[in-house]
Protein backbone atom coordinates (compact mmCIF):
# COMPACT_ATOMS: atom_id res chain seq x y z
CA UNK A 1 0.00 0.00 0.00
CA UNK A 2 1.49 3.62 -0.64
CA UNK A 3 -0.55 5.00 2.24
CA UNK A 4 -1.13 3.69 5.37
CA UNK A 5 -3.02 4.24 8.44
CA UNK A 6 -2.85 3.78 12.45
CA UNK A 7 -3.54 5.74 15.46
CA UNK A 8 -1.55 7.54 18.47
CA UNK A 9 -3.18 9.73 21.52
CA UNK A 10 -2.48 13.29 21.76
CA UNK A 11 -2.82 14.26 25.82
CA UNK A 12 -4.23 17.97 26.70
CA UNK A 13 -3.83 17.87 30.18
CA UNK A 14 -5.83 14.49 31.11
CA UNK A 15 -7.67 14.61 27.91
CA UNK A 16 -6.59 12.44 25.05
CA UNK A 17 -7.60 12.61 21.70
CA UNK A 18 -7.20 10.35 18.90
CA UNK A 19 -4.72 11.23 16.46
CA UNK A 20 -4.62 9.68 12.92
CA UNK A 21 -1.22 9.14 11.68
CA UNK A 22 -0.91 8.48 7.90
CA UNK A 23 1.80 7.93 6.09
CA UNK A 24 1.86 8.39 2.19
CA UNK A 25 4.38 7.70 -0.52
CA UNK A 26 5.06 10.07 -3.49
CA UNK A 27 7.85 9.39 -6.47
CA UNK A 28 10.02 12.51 -5.72
CA UNK A 29 13.57 12.13 -3.99
CA UNK A 30 13.52 11.04 -0.61
CA UNK A 31 12.56 12.98 1.85
CA UNK A 32 10.83 11.88 5.06
CA UNK A 33 8.87 14.77 6.40
CA UNK A 34 5.92 15.20 9.67
CA UNK A 35 3.08 17.50 9.25
CA UNK A 36 0.36 18.09 11.65
CA UNK A 37 1.15 21.06 13.96
CA UNK A 38 4.59 18.96 15.65
CA UNK A 39 6.27 20.35 18.13
CA UNK A 40 10.31 20.54 17.86
CA UNK A 41 10.38 17.10 19.85
CA UNK A 42 7.69 15.46 17.25
CA UNK A 43 9.65 16.84 14.66
CA UNK A 44 12.88 14.99 15.59
CA UNK A 45 11.23 12.15 15.52
CA UNK A 46 12.87 11.43 12.03
CA UNK A 47 16.30 10.61 12.58
CA UNK A 48 14.68 7.99 15.79
CA UNK A 49 12.45 6.16 12.99
CA UNK A 50 15.61 6.09 10.72
CA UNK A 51 18.07 4.35 12.54
CA UNK A 52 15.47 2.64 15.01
CA UNK A 53 13.92 1.03 11.75
CA UNK A 54 17.64 0.54 10.52
CA UNK A 55 19.26 -1.02 13.68
CA UNK A 56 15.90 -3.59 13.69
CA UNK A 57 16.54 -4.95 10.12
CA UNK A 58 13.63 -3.11 9.08
CA UNK A 59 13.97 -0.90 5.83
CA UNK A 60 12.04 2.72 5.20
CA UNK A 61 10.91 3.17 1.34
CA UNK A 62 13.86 5.23 -0.14
CA UNK A 63 10.87 7.71 -1.87
CA UNK A 64 9.25 10.86 -0.55
CA UNK A 65 7.24 9.80 2.35
CA UNK A 66 4.97 12.27 3.97
CA UNK A 67 3.48 11.52 7.52
CA UNK A 68 0.28 13.76 8.60
CA UNK A 69 -1.27 14.05 11.87
CA UNK A 70 -4.88 14.51 11.81
CA UNK A 71 -6.52 16.59 12.93
CA UNK A 72 -3.89 18.99 11.83
CA UNK A 73 -5.01 21.59 14.11
CA UNK A 74 -4.32 20.11 17.68
CA UNK A 75 -0.94 20.28 18.98
CA UNK A 76 1.11 17.70 19.73
CA UNK A 77 4.05 16.95 22.04
CA UNK A 78 6.29 15.08 22.36
CA UNK A 79 7.94 11.43 21.30
CA UNK A 80 5.29 9.22 22.52
CA UNK A 81 4.38 9.06 18.35
CA UNK A 82 7.50 7.89 17.55
CA UNK A 83 6.09 4.35 17.46
CA UNK A 84 3.00 5.07 15.54
CA UNK A 85 4.78 6.86 13.13
CA UNK A 86 7.28 4.09 12.40
CA UNK A 87 4.97 1.63 11.92
CA UNK A 88 2.53 4.20 9.50
CA UNK A 89 5.96 4.63 7.67
CA UNK A 90 6.96 1.42 6.98
CA UNK A 91 3.63 -0.02 6.01
CA UNK A 92 3.28 1.94 2.98
CA UNK A 93 5.64 -0.54 1.05
CA UNK A 94 5.74 -3.75 4.04
CA UNK A 95 3.03 -5.99 3.73
CA UNK A 96 1.33 -5.20 7.25
CA UNK A 97 -2.33 -6.33 8.23
CA UNK A 98 -4.26 -3.16 7.47
CA UNK A 99 -7.08 -4.00 9.98
CA UNK A 100 -4.36 -4.96 12.68
CA UNK A 101 -3.49 -1.20 12.49
CA UNK A 102 -6.65 0.20 11.87
CA UNK A 103 -7.43 -1.02 15.21
CA UNK A 104 -4.01 -0.45 17.07
CA UNK A 105 -3.20 2.62 19.35
CA UNK A 106 0.90 2.57 19.16
CA UNK A 107 2.59 4.66 22.36
CA UNK A 108 6.07 4.45 22.76
CA UNK A 109 9.23 6.63 22.11
CA UNK A 110 11.97 4.79 19.55
CA UNK A 111 15.30 4.48 20.83
CA UNK A 112 18.07 4.58 18.25
CA UNK A 113 18.81 0.78 18.70
CA UNK A 114 15.14 -0.26 17.99
CA UNK A 115 14.46 -0.21 21.81
CA UNK A 116 11.29 1.17 22.88
CA UNK A 117 11.27 3.44 25.91
CA UNK A 118 8.97 4.46 28.71
CA UNK A 119 6.60 8.21 28.01
CA UNK A 120 4.96 9.83 30.75
CA UNK A 121 1.26 10.09 30.56
CA UNK A 122 0.50 6.24 29.23
CA UNK A 123 -2.67 5.63 31.69
CA UNK A 124 -4.41 8.89 30.74
CA UNK A 125 -3.57 7.89 26.82
CA UNK A 126 -5.04 4.60 27.31
CA UNK A 127 -7.90 5.56 29.01
CA UNK A 128 -8.82 7.90 26.59
CA UNK A 129 -8.39 5.15 23.91
CA UNK A 130 -10.48 2.88 25.77
CA UNK A 131 -13.12 5.72 26.12
CA UNK A 132 -12.93 6.37 22.63
CA UNK A 133 -13.63 2.36 21.23
CA UNK A 134 -10.05 1.47 20.22
CA UNK A 135 -9.32 -2.76 20.98
CA UNK A 136 -5.73 -2.22 21.28
CA UNK A 137 -3.05 -0.10 22.61
CA UNK A 138 0.70 -1.49 22.06
CA UNK A 139 3.18 0.69 24.99
CA UNK A 140 6.75 0.06 25.73
CA UNK A 141 7.66 -2.75 28.06
CA UNK A 142 8.14 -0.51 31.15
CA UNK A 143 4.64 1.10 31.15
CA UNK A 144 3.09 -2.43 30.23
CA UNK A 145 1.92 -2.49 34.34
CA UNK A 146 0.60 1.16 34.30
CA UNK A 147 -1.40 1.09 30.83
CA UNK A 148 -2.69 -2.64 31.91
CA UNK A 149 -4.69 -0.99 34.79
CA UNK A 150 -7.45 0.14 32.06
CA UNK A 151 -10.23 -2.55 31.55
CA UNK A 152 -11.80 -2.87 28.07
CA UNK A 153 -8.42 -2.84 25.52
CA UNK A 154 -6.02 -5.16 24.91
CA UNK A 155 -2.32 -3.83 26.15
CA UNK A 156 0.63 -5.01 24.70
CA UNK A 157 3.89 -4.44 25.99
CA UNK A 158 6.89 -4.22 23.38
CA UNK A 159 10.60 -4.60 23.77
CA UNK A 160 11.49 -3.27 20.21
CA UNK A 161 9.85 -1.87 17.29
CA UNK A 162 11.23 -5.53 15.07
CA UNK A 163 8.50 -6.21 17.98
CA UNK A 164 5.53 -4.51 17.06
CA UNK A 165 6.45 -4.70 13.12
CA UNK A 166 5.50 -8.74 14.22
CA UNK A 167 2.56 -7.69 15.67
CA UNK A 168 1.55 -6.87 12.22
CA UNK A 169 2.48 -9.50 10.27
CA UNK A 170 5.87 -8.47 9.24
CA UNK A 171 8.56 -10.95 9.27
CA UNK A 172 11.58 -9.56 10.89
CA UNK A 173 14.54 -11.62 12.53
CA UNK A 174 14.27 -11.23 16.18
CA UNK A 175 16.86 -9.60 17.90
CA UNK A 176 18.03 -10.24 21.19
CA UNK A 177 17.09 -6.79 23.27
CA UNK A 178 16.96 -6.43 26.63
CA UNK A 179 13.78 -4.09 27.81
CA UNK A 180 14.56 -0.80 29.18
CA UNK A 181 13.88 -0.79 32.62
CA UNK A 182 11.18 1.70 34.41
CA UNK A 183 12.24 4.17 36.99
CA UNK A 184 11.84 2.76 40.37
CA UNK A 185 8.02 2.66 41.84
CA UNK A 186 7.72 4.04 45.78
CA UNK A 187 6.50 0.91 48.00
CA UNK A 188 2.73 2.20 48.48
CA UNK A 189 2.96 -0.57 51.25
CA UNK A 190 4.75 1.72 53.47
CA UNK A 191 3.07 1.60 57.02
CA UNK A 192 1.50 5.01 57.56
CA UNK A 193 2.73 7.36 60.42
CA UNK A 194 1.29 6.25 63.77
CA UNK A 195 -1.05 8.84 65.00
CA UNK A 196 -0.62 7.89 68.73
CA UNK A 197 3.61 9.75 68.35
CA UNK A 198 2.16 12.99 68.58
CA UNK A 199 1.73 13.59 72.22
CA UNK A 200 0.68 16.62 74.61
CA UNK A 201 -1.32 18.08 71.51
CA UNK A 202 -4.79 17.00 72.09
CA UNK A 203 -6.52 19.31 70.72
CA UNK A 204 -4.49 19.28 67.60
CA UNK A 205 -5.00 15.92 67.20
CA UNK A 206 -9.15 16.17 67.86
CA UNK A 207 -8.89 19.25 65.06
CA UNK A 208 -6.95 16.69 62.49
CA UNK A 209 -9.51 14.47 63.36
CA UNK A 210 -12.39 16.87 62.82
CA UNK A 211 -10.50 18.08 59.39
CA UNK A 212 -10.15 14.71 57.86
CA UNK A 213 -13.97 14.19 59.10
CA UNK A 214 -15.15 17.11 57.34
CA UNK A 215 -12.52 17.48 54.50
CA UNK A 216 -12.06 20.89 56.25
CA UNK A 217 -8.58 23.19 54.98
CA UNK A 218 -6.92 24.12 58.32
CA UNK A 219 -4.16 26.55 59.07
CA UNK A 220 -1.86 25.29 62.30
CA UNK A 221 0.69 28.32 63.71
CA UNK A 222 3.48 27.59 66.45
CA UNK A 223 6.73 27.65 67.02
CA UNK A 224 9.47 25.46 65.50
CA UNK A 225 9.46 22.09 67.18
CA UNK A 226 5.75 22.34 68.20
CA UNK A 227 4.43 19.09 66.28
CA UNK A 228 2.85 20.92 62.86
CA UNK A 229 4.63 18.72 60.29
CA UNK A 230 4.22 15.82 62.57
CA UNK A 231 0.33 16.10 62.41
CA UNK A 232 0.18 17.00 59.18
CA UNK A 233 1.92 13.91 57.86
CA UNK A 234 -0.37 11.89 59.55
CA UNK A 235 -3.41 12.92 58.29
CA UNK A 236 -3.32 10.35 54.93
CA UNK A 237 -3.52 8.32 57.32
CA UNK A 238 -7.12 8.83 58.87
CA UNK A 239 -8.54 9.48 55.86
CA UNK A 240 -10.62 7.16 54.07
CA UNK A 241 -8.80 5.08 51.40
CA UNK A 242 -9.41 5.60 47.65
CA UNK A 243 -11.90 4.42 45.97
CA UNK A 244 -11.68 2.91 42.21
CA UNK A 245 -12.06 5.84 40.14
CA UNK A 246 -10.43 8.53 42.75
CA UNK A 247 -7.24 6.31 42.67
CA UNK A 248 -7.12 5.77 38.36
CA UNK A 249 -7.07 9.84 38.53
CA UNK A 250 -4.99 9.85 41.04
CA UNK A 251 -2.67 7.42 39.25
CA UNK A 252 -3.28 9.19 35.83
CA UNK A 253 -1.88 12.36 37.09
CA UNK A 254 1.11 10.68 38.66
CA UNK A 255 1.62 8.75 34.92
CA UNK A 256 1.40 12.65 33.48
CA UNK A 257 4.03 13.82 35.80
CA UNK A 258 6.23 11.34 34.86
CA UNK A 259 6.02 8.84 38.22
CA UNK A 260 6.02 5.46 37.74
CA UNK A 261 3.11 4.01 37.97
CA UNK A 262 2.52 0.02 38.64
CA UNK A 263 -0.61 -0.56 40.50
CA UNK A 264 -3.17 1.87 42.12
CA UNK A 265 -2.53 3.70 45.10
CA UNK A 266 -5.22 3.42 47.63
CA UNK A 267 -3.84 5.97 50.12
CA UNK A 268 -4.28 9.85 49.70
CA UNK A 269 -1.79 11.66 48.06
CA UNK A 270 0.68 13.94 50.24
CA UNK A 271 2.19 16.58 48.80
CA UNK A 272 4.58 18.73 50.27
CA UNK A 273 6.09 21.55 48.05
CA UNK A 274 9.38 23.75 49.08
CA UNK A 275 8.66 27.21 49.98
CA UNK A 276 10.70 28.54 46.98
CA UNK A 277 8.06 27.13 44.57
CA UNK A 278 6.77 29.16 42.38
CA UNK A 279 3.44 29.81 40.77
CA UNK A 280 4.00 26.98 37.50
CA UNK A 281 5.11 24.63 40.16
CA UNK A 282 1.94 24.79 42.00
CA UNK A 283 -0.70 25.22 39.76
CA UNK A 284 1.06 23.45 36.85
CA UNK A 285 1.79 24.74 33.43
CA UNK A 286 4.92 24.07 31.06
CA UNK A 287 6.39 25.81 28.13
CA UNK A 288 5.45 23.11 25.68
CA UNK A 289 3.53 19.98 26.99
CA UNK A 290 1.36 21.46 30.40
CA UNK A 291 2.00 19.85 33.33
CA UNK A 292 0.30 18.99 36.19
CA UNK A 293 1.39 20.92 38.96
CA UNK A 294 1.58 20.26 42.82
CA UNK A 295 -2.46 21.35 43.64
CA UNK A 296 -3.17 18.46 40.61
CA UNK A 297 -0.74 16.31 42.24
CA UNK A 298 -2.56 16.41 45.23
CA UNK A 299 -6.05 15.46 44.16
CA UNK A 300 -8.18 13.22 46.59
CA UNK A 301 -5.30 14.06 49.08
CA UNK A 302 -3.50 16.80 51.16
CA UNK A 303 -1.39 19.87 49.98
CA UNK A 304 0.84 20.71 52.82
CA UNK A 305 2.40 24.13 52.38
CA UNK A 306 5.19 23.74 55.60
CA UNK A 307 6.80 27.63 56.57
CA UNK A 308 3.98 28.74 54.52
CA UNK A 309 5.02 32.77 55.64
CA UNK A 310 7.99 31.89 53.23
CA UNK A 311 6.27 31.35 50.38
CA UNK A 312 5.59 34.29 47.73
CA UNK A 313 2.44 35.85 48.23
CA UNK A 314 1.19 35.82 44.58
CA UNK A 315 2.03 31.88 45.23
CA UNK A 316 -0.12 31.60 47.91
CA UNK A 317 -3.11 33.67 46.07
CA UNK A 318 -3.39 31.50 43.27
CA UNK A 319 -4.55 29.01 45.02
CA UNK A 320 -7.81 30.79 45.98
CA UNK A 321 -9.58 30.09 42.46
CA UNK A 322 -8.57 26.32 43.22
CA UNK A 323 -10.10 25.96 46.40
CA UNK A 324 -13.31 27.45 45.80
CA UNK A 325 -13.86 25.38 42.04
CA UNK A 326 -12.10 22.31 42.95
CA UNK A 327 -10.30 22.30 39.28
CA UNK A 328 -7.35 24.45 37.82
CA UNK A 329 -7.88 25.46 34.10
CA UNK A 330 -4.49 26.56 32.68
CA UNK A 331 -4.59 28.84 29.64
CA UNK A 332 -1.10 29.18 27.07
CA UNK A 333 -1.03 30.38 23.69
CA UNK A 334 -3.34 27.71 21.38
CA UNK A 335 -3.77 25.25 24.16
CA UNK A 336 -6.25 25.46 27.37
CA UNK A 337 -6.05 22.62 29.67
CA UNK A 338 -8.12 21.55 32.63
CA UNK A 339 -6.94 19.49 35.95
CA UNK A 340 -8.27 18.41 38.97
CA UNK A 341 -7.80 20.49 42.24
CA UNK A 342 -10.05 18.96 44.73
CA UNK A 343 -7.36 18.67 47.63
CA UNK A 344 -7.15 19.28 51.23
CA UNK A 345 -5.24 22.05 51.93
CA UNK A 346 -2.78 22.36 55.30
CA UNK A 347 -1.14 25.02 55.82
CA UNK A 348 1.88 25.50 58.81
CA UNK A 349 3.42 28.39 59.64
CA UNK A 350 5.83 29.94 62.26
CA UNK A 351 4.44 33.39 64.55
CA UNK A 352 7.39 35.54 63.39
CA UNK A 353 10.69 34.90 61.17
CA UNK A 354 12.58 33.74 63.90
CA UNK A 355 9.83 31.11 65.51
CA UNK A 356 10.10 32.89 68.67
CA UNK A 357 7.30 35.64 68.98
CA UNK A 358 4.26 34.92 71.97
CA UNK A 359 6.44 31.89 73.10
CA UNK A 360 6.94 31.31 76.76
CA UNK A 361 10.60 31.28 77.61
CA UNK A 362 11.88 32.60 74.17
CA UNK A 363 13.29 35.74 73.20
CA UNK A 364 12.04 37.29 69.65
CA UNK A 365 14.31 39.19 68.15
CA UNK A 366 12.15 40.34 65.24
CA UNK A 367 10.93 43.95 64.52
CA UNK A 368 7.44 44.40 64.25
CA UNK A 369 7.51 45.27 60.71
CA UNK A 370 8.75 42.15 60.19
CA UNK A 371 6.44 40.15 61.78
CA UNK A 372 3.88 42.13 60.50
CA UNK A 373 5.09 41.21 56.58
CA UNK A 374 5.70 37.58 58.28
CA UNK A 375 2.13 37.47 58.61
CA UNK A 376 0.96 39.47 55.89
CA UNK A 377 1.87 36.86 53.68
CA UNK A 378 -1.53 34.86 53.78
CA UNK A 379 -4.10 37.41 52.69
CA UNK A 380 -7.46 37.45 54.15
CA UNK A 381 -8.92 36.33 51.40
CA UNK A 382 -7.22 32.87 51.86
CA UNK A 383 -7.24 33.22 55.12
CA UNK A 384 -11.42 32.90 54.73
CA UNK A 385 -11.12 30.13 52.57
CA UNK A 386 -9.77 27.81 55.69
CA UNK A 387 -11.83 26.62 57.85
CA UNK A 388 -9.56 25.53 60.90
CA UNK A 389 -7.40 28.02 62.82
CA UNK A 390 -5.06 26.12 65.22
CA UNK A 391 -2.59 27.63 67.47
CA UNK A 392 0.13 24.65 68.91
CA UNK A 393 2.41 25.30 71.97
CA UNK A 394 5.57 23.58 72.44
CA UNK A 395 5.38 20.34 74.62
CA UNK A 396 6.17 20.67 78.48
CA UNK A 397 8.10 17.69 79.92
CA UNK A 398 5.37 17.65 82.36
CA UNK A 399 2.99 16.92 79.22
CA UNK A 400 5.68 14.61 77.60
CA UNK A 401 5.56 12.08 80.59
CA UNK A 402 4.32 9.35 79.41
CA UNK A 403 2.20 8.61 82.91
CA UNK A 404 -0.11 11.87 81.16
CA UNK A 405 -0.14 10.35 77.91
CA UNK A 406 -2.90 7.58 78.65
CA UNK A 407 -5.41 6.65 76.11
CA UNK A 408 -3.64 8.47 73.12
CA UNK A 409 -5.74 8.18 69.86
CA UNK A 410 -3.96 5.78 67.29
CA UNK A 411 -4.28 6.01 63.81
CA UNK A 412 -6.90 2.93 63.11
CA UNK A 413 -9.03 4.34 66.09
CA UNK A 414 -8.91 7.91 64.20
CA UNK A 415 -9.78 6.38 60.84
CA UNK A 416 -12.90 4.16 61.64
CA UNK A 417 -13.95 7.73 63.99
CA UNK A 418 -13.71 9.70 60.26
CA UNK A 419 -15.08 7.22 58.06
CA UNK A 420 -17.98 6.59 60.43
CA UNK A 421 -18.68 10.48 60.22
CA UNK A 422 -17.86 10.59 56.59
CA UNK A 423 -20.59 7.75 55.90
CA UNK A 424 -22.99 9.75 58.03
CA UNK A 425 -23.00 12.95 56.27
CA UNK A 426 -22.93 11.23 53.20
CA UNK A 427 -26.35 9.41 54.07
CA UNK A 428 -27.59 13.11 55.17
CA UNK A 429 -26.65 14.52 52.06
CA UNK A 430 -27.20 11.77 49.37
CA UNK A 431 -29.96 13.67 47.68
CA UNK A 432 -27.51 16.47 46.96
CA UNK A 433 -24.43 16.96 44.51
CA UNK A 434 -21.94 16.76 47.70
CA UNK A 435 -20.75 13.94 49.58
CA UNK A 436 -18.72 16.35 52.52
CA UNK A 437 -19.31 18.50 54.46
CA UNK A 438 -17.10 20.96 53.43
CA UNK A 439 -18.18 21.12 49.94
CA UNK A 440 -21.65 21.94 51.04
CA UNK A 441 -22.97 25.08 49.42
CA UNK A 442 -23.46 27.91 51.87
CA UNK A 443 -26.86 29.39 50.96
CA UNK A 444 -28.03 25.51 51.23
CA UNK A 445 -26.80 25.07 54.88
CA UNK A 446 -28.20 28.64 55.82
CA UNK A 447 -31.32 28.04 54.04
CA UNK A 448 -31.79 24.99 53.07
CA UNK A 449 -33.87 21.70 54.69
CA UNK A 450 -31.48 21.52 57.34
CA UNK A 451 -31.09 25.09 58.26
CA UNK A 452 -30.25 25.06 61.75
CA UNK A 453 -32.59 27.72 64.52
CA UNK A 454 -31.65 30.83 65.16
CA UNK A 455 -31.42 29.96 68.83
CA UNK A 456 -28.64 27.17 67.72
CA UNK A 457 -26.68 29.71 65.65
CA UNK A 458 -26.98 33.00 67.96
CA UNK A 459 -23.15 33.07 68.16
CA UNK A 460 -22.21 32.83 64.78
CA UNK A 461 -25.35 35.52 64.22
CA UNK A 462 -23.51 37.97 66.59
CA UNK A 463 -19.76 37.22 65.65
CA UNK A 464 -21.12 38.01 61.83
CA UNK A 465 -22.98 41.66 63.39
CA UNK A 466 -19.84 42.47 65.12
CA UNK A 467 -17.85 42.08 61.92
CA UNK A 468 -15.41 38.99 63.41
CA UNK A 469 -17.08 36.93 60.35
CA UNK A 470 -17.25 37.31 56.85
CA UNK A 471 -19.94 35.38 55.37
CA UNK A 472 -18.03 32.89 53.66
CA UNK A 473 -16.63 32.36 57.18
CA UNK A 474 -20.32 31.88 58.69
CA UNK A 475 -20.71 29.40 56.12
CA UNK A 476 -17.40 27.77 57.18
CA UNK A 477 -18.47 27.41 60.69
CA UNK A 478 -21.60 25.76 59.70
CA UNK A 479 -19.62 23.30 57.93
CA UNK A 480 -17.28 22.40 60.45
CA UNK A 481 -20.10 22.29 62.91
CA UNK A 482 -21.78 19.34 61.15
CA UNK A 483 -18.22 17.76 61.00
CA UNK A 484 -18.46 17.80 65.20
CA UNK A 485 -22.11 16.65 64.76
CA UNK A 486 -21.26 13.66 62.32
CA UNK A 487 -18.31 12.79 64.86
CA UNK A 488 -20.38 12.90 67.64
CA UNK A 489 -22.89 10.82 66.33
CA UNK A 490 -25.91 13.77 66.60
CA UNK A 491 -28.63 14.29 64.19
CA UNK A 492 -27.15 17.75 64.35
CA UNK A 493 -25.11 20.73 65.74
CA UNK A 494 -26.01 21.74 69.27
CA UNK A 495 -24.83 25.53 70.75
CA UNK A 496 -21.64 23.83 71.52
CA UNK A 497 -20.78 22.96 68.52
CA UNK A 498 -21.76 26.08 67.05
CA UNK A 499 -19.47 27.42 69.34
CA UNK A 500 -16.67 25.01 69.37
CA UNK A 501 -16.32 25.47 65.62
CA UNK A 502 -16.51 29.46 66.07
CA UNK A 503 -13.40 28.76 68.20
CA UNK A 504 -11.42 26.71 65.11
CA UNK A 505 -12.21 28.94 63.21
CA UNK A 506 -11.62 32.29 65.15
CA UNK A 507 -10.63 31.51 68.39
CA UNK A 508 -14.02 33.55 69.49
CA UNK A 509 -14.99 31.82 72.88
CA UNK A 510 -19.15 32.03 73.64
Amino acid sequence: MTIARTWAVALTGLDGALVEVEADLSNQRPEFRIIGLPDKALGEAVQRVHNASANCGLVLPHRRLTVNLSPASLPKHGSSFDVAIAIAALATEAPMDAASLAHTVHIGELGLDGRLRPVPGVLPAVLAAARLGMRRVIVPHANHAEAALVDGIEVIGAISLGDVARRHGIDVEERSLDPVPGPAVADEDAPNAELAEVIGQRDAVDALITAAAGGHHMLMSGPPGAGKTMLATRLPGILPSLGDAQALEVASIRSLSGQPVAALQRRPPLEAPHHSASIAALVGGGSRMLRPGAIARATHGVLFLDEVGEFAPSVLDALRQPLEKGEITIHRAGVTASFPASFQLILATNPCPCGNYGVRGGTCVCPPVSIRRYLGRLSGPLLDRVDIELSLARVSVAHASSTLNTGLVTTAEAAARVLAARDRAGHRLRETPWSLNARVSGPWLREGPLALPPAIRRPIDAALHRGSLTLRGYDRVLRVAWTLSDLADQPGPTLGDIGRALFMKKGITT
